[in-house]
């Protein structure tokens, strides 16, 4: 959805930016593309429609402040209505917490309770789970693994059938964490007895926080969920999950904006780590190819800590096939590259689909290609000839086409990262970023 979605936008934009004059019939243009895209992601069609009347009539409205062009103007305007659209972020501060988790079945509660562990014990805090899931057969199993891999306890009881009392039991027994996250049952649908337990669970824990966990693949009907979860124990935040894999990913974030409940993370992928904290300004600024530096360096801080590591060197425009090998080991702890690429500011250049495909087997080919390089070749890769390469293959154990598939796999990140430091076209992102951020 994201990359449909942000590819949708990014062509909106970039056919703004190549007209000559932007007039009533550019804007007007403009507006119905943005339509389009909007409503393929399934965002509600009101929704759209208000916000195209909005964009429309504060782009002919509007004088654009000094120093700021008609068109940077109205694509300011385009970013701060989208911003407005994906409403509030939810609060997730970093201190003494329980959080009660709360969702149908197969919303992916469970794995998101992970992941919510993993994410506070990455900002240094001691984390518990609580297993209140008595429903379905598994439970305690699944969250038990997945939380053994990161080292986070759990405390439930896969046989006993008394929520309420795990609950009590479990919160004695987590009192020397600081974030206790409890996972409750889910079921198929709201049903009363499932939304009485959660009042019950509500009123022993006392939960800093109620999040909601949402499968991005309902769409605009994630709305009535929100209510009807809202009405049972005041919802303060929402996590939408598989937003990596659904066409409907925007009527999800829409709807849930819709209900002014804020959405405090979302659930991009598989692994343990792909859970991000959501902010409207990095997640638009994404979309439309603005990159998000500042969850960038976030990451990169919780990622490198102990390790020296020069994440700048990501932006340079000229680099050496070592570089790459270490940023590339870099950002394979950060997390999937194609993720780590989308906080770059990267305006409206595609990279190809084989630059995100460096598993780590491939990784470790590469390193033992580039041991048979000498130094040379490695601060110089221009100084690669046939003869070199088959020497180097011969020392790697290695064919003359994988060394050839390292190199070019090296000039492709090279112009990558090269086009993030100039920019593309006549619209400079990352400037505009800055006019964009300022001023909402």
């Amino acid at each position: 959805m994201l990359d449909r979605l942000g590819t949708s936008l990014k062509d909106a934009l970039k056919k703004l930016a190549g007209k000559t004059v932007v007039d009533r019939a550019a804007v007007e243009e403009l507006v119905k593309d943005l339509q389009r895209a909007l409503i393929q992601a399934d965002v509600n069609v009101r929704m759209v429609m208000a916000l195209s009347q909005s964009i429309k009539a504060r782009s002919l409205d509007e004088q654009p402040p000094k120093g700021m062009t008609v068109r940077e103007h109205v694509l300011r305007i385009v970013y701060q209505e989208l911003v407005k659209l994906v409403g509030s972020t939810g609060e997730a501060k970093l201190e003494p917490q329980v959080i009660l988790m709360a969702g149908l079945q197969g919303s992916g509660k469970t794995t998101t309770t992970a992941k919510l562990a993993r994410y506070f014990q990455r900002k240094g805090m001691r984390v518990g789970v609580i297993c209140a899931d008595t429903f379905r057969p598994g439970a305690f199993d699944q969250l038990n693994t997945l939380c053994m891999r990161i080292n986070v306890p759990v405390f439930g009881n896969p046989d006993a059938k008394d929520a309420l009392k795990i609950v009590r039991e479990g919160l004695s027994s987590m009192s020397g964490n600081e974030v206790v996250i409890i996972d409750t049952q889910g079921r198929h649908a709201l049903e009363g007895e499932l939304i009485q337990e959660i009042i019950d669970i509500q009123k022993i824990a006392s939960a800093r926080h109620r999040w909601l966990v949402i499968d991005a693949a309902l769409g605009q009907q994630a709305a009535e969920q929100a209510r009807r979860f809202h009405d049972a124990i005041n919802i303060d935040g929402v996590i939408i999950t598989k937003m990596d894999g659904t066409a409907k990913g925007g009527g999800a974030l829409s709807a849930v904006a819709e209900t002014a409940s804020g959405i405090v993370f979302i659930g991009s992928g598989e692994t343990i780590d792909d859970l991000e904290r959501f902010d409207p300004d990095g997640f638009i600024s994404r979309l439309l190819g603005m990159g998000d530096l500042k969850a960038l360096v976030e990451r990169a801080e919780e990622t490198m800590a102990g390790r020296e590591v020069d994440v700048n060197a990501m932006l340079r425009g000229k680099f050496s096939l070592r570089d790459m090998y270490q940023q590339l080991e870099a950002v394979n702890r950060m997390g999937p590259l194609k993720q780590i690429m989308s906080m770059l500011p990267l305006g409206n250049m595609e990279i190809p689909q084989d630059a995100y495909d460096v598993t780590s087997t491939k990784m470790q080919r590469y390193r033992i290609i580039m041991d048979s390089m000498t130094d040379p070749e490695l601060d110089d890769p221009s100084v690669m000839g046939s003869s070199r390469i088959h020497r180097i293959a011969l020392g790697a154990g290695a064919s003359p086409e994988e060394v050839r598939e390292l190199l070019r796999y090296y000039k492709m990140m090279k112009k990558a990262l090269k086009g993030v430091r100039g920019g593309q076209g006549k619209l400079n992102m990352q400037r505009m970023m800055k006019k964009f951020s300022g001023g909402m």
